[in-house]
């Protein structure tokens, strides 16, 4: 483990450096955890030897690469070249059987519960604290209506979840999904569907986080199978097969987030590299929502680039196209000169916390103006106070108020290596903004 990393799981809290001055910054953020971890399943389910090339290395993503192993797949990591090659075997799962812990991955949890179905045995996905309170209960529900043999071992629709896997016994066919608390349910059930016999289609009820379900759907393409979309129905057709390849990850969006939000909030120039408009990720629609705050953005070959002036302006914006991003426009909202709406968000009361109301509190907590409402927020221009943050193990906590304590002196991040779990040398890059 990095000496960075190291320390900062040695420290409770951690105190932000402001800064001052306009920024001028070149940032390089690390690899979409999000593709990371569907390429890893998609590797796995191809046949023959995959490269992936610019891989996230965190929490989630080893864990990831823990339980292909578990389920006897061959991984191999190379950190210092954040390289991962694995083995594929065609669909077909080398383990008769096994137990998974997954930690507070929630791609790991729903995309394994649906791919060990091209298995034999029983298998037991499991989480911790967190995860075991997170629903599953949907996909587990349209899974059983095409015959799997897939239920929560505490009859509660969450994890641990039991799957008595027959690759004989279950082809696919027809179904539809409450996609309404999380999209990973649809992906989870699109990425092994080529494979299933009679493949899948797939009516989605609900308003959706579409970016990553077509996220998904595009990287099956990159992978070698095809898929039709027409409305709320996606048509998978079986007997395909995943095409083992060399296959390079973008730059994470999310993570790159924070770094635009800075500009857009201390002013000054940052330019983030790797990131291109036509990219599979849905939250790069959050640099529109700097735009419409006051933001400029300019895309470049090579790069993006955000300018903002220190001024921002409210928004009413729905977020349910890029949940993971309502916590950094959160953080942003009470510098703004006008109040902010953030709507169409209820389900991220089921994330890595009930984001909602952790970010109404800790709002409060720094003096913000804010109002919790049923599917997201209100808030409005206040005046700030600096105060220790609680983050609640959830890493988009801690990194969104990061950003706010760049404008806020005296804001502390409690602890800080929460956010191991996407982006581990997070604060190292945070505090280069600066130079410092």
């Amino acid at each position: 483990m990095p000496v960075d990393e190291l320390k900062l799981e040695l420290i409770p809290e951690i105190e932000i450096a402001p800064i001052t001055g306009p920024l001028d910054a070149r940032v390089v953020v690390p690899g979409s955890k999000s593709i990371t971890n569907r390429a890893m399943i998609l590797a796995a389910m191809a046949q023959g030897r995959s490269v992936i090339d610019s891989v996230l290395l965190s929490d989630d993503t080893r864990y990831m690469t823990d339980a292909l192993r578990v389920l006897g797949f061959i991984v191999e990591v190379d950190e210092d070249a954040h390289r991962i090659t694995g083995g594929g075997r065609g669909g077909v799962i080398p383990a008769n059987g096994g137990e998974i812990f997954v930690g507070g991955a929630g791609t790991a949890m729903r995309f394994l519960v649906a791919m060990v179905t091209l298995g034999e045995g029983r298998f037991r996905i499991d989480g911790n604290q967190r995860m075991r309170q997170r629903p599953i209960g949907p996909q587990l529900d349209a899974m059983q209506r095409l015959g799997a043999s897939v239920y929560s071992e505490r009859d509660n629709n969450c994890p641990p979840v039991i799957v008595d896997a027959s690759r004989a016994r279950f082809e696919g066919g027809e179904t539809s999904i409450d996609a309404r608390v999380s999209s990973q349910f649809v992906s989870a059930m699109l990425m092994p569907a080529p494979i299933w016999k009679s493949g899948l289609k797939l009516r989605v009820i609900g308003d959706a986080a579409r970016p990553f379900i077509d996220m998904t759907l595009r990287l099956m393409e990159a992978w070698g199978t095809h898929n039709s979309v027409e409305g709320d129905q996606i048509v998978v057709p079986g007997g395909q097969w995943y095409r083992a390849q060399r296959f390079t990850v973008e730059p994470d969006a999310s993570s790159a987030s924070y770094f635009a939000a800075a500009a857009a909030l201390v002013g000054g120039a940052v330019k983030i590299e790797g990131l291109s408009s036509n990219s599979v990720q849905g939250d790069l629609g959050f640099l529109g929502v700097l735009q419409r705050m006051g933001a400029r953005v300019t895309w470049h070959p090579d790069y993006v680039e955000v300018v903002g002036t220190g001024q921002l302006t409210g928004v009413d914006v729905a977020m349910n196209a890029m949940p993971d991003m309502v916590p950094t426009l959160a953080a942003l909202a009470p510098f703004a000169s006008s109040p902010t709406k953030i709507r169409n968000v209820a389900f991220i009361r089921h994330h890595e916390s009930d984001r909602i109301r952790v970010l109404a509190t800790e709002l409060r907590r720094i003096g913000a103006d804010v109002s919790e409402t049923e599917d997201g927020l209100e808030i409005r221009p206040s005046t700030m106070r600096p105060a220790p943050i609680e983050t609640y193990d959830d890493h988009r906590i801690a990194m969104s108020f990061a950003v706010t304590g760049l404008k806020l002196p005296g804001t502390k991040i409690k602890n800080p290596s929460c956010v191991a779990k996407t982006f581990p040398d997070f604060f190292t890059r945070l505090s280069a903004l600066s130079g410092t």
